[in-house]
């Protein structure tokens, strides 16, 4: 017995699941962009904080 007889499926999947494919490319586009932009201003805070700190400490 084949996959696709095991799974009751006679033809590949429809062309709207490339739409929602395409939508999940996008949200996963934004949503690496935020990590990034995180990361970064985290980064930097955490960098001039360390700068702060021996300055005052050092």
């Amino acid at each position: 017995m084949s996959d696709v007889e095991r799974h009751g499926q006679d033809s590949p999947a429809p062309a709207s699941g490339e739409e929602d494919y395409g939508r999940l490319g996008e949200r996963r586009t934004r949503r690496m962009r935020i990590v990034a932009w995180v990361t970064i201003v985290a980064l930097i805070l955490i960098g001039g904080g360390s700068t702060v700190l021996s300055l005052l400490f050092g």
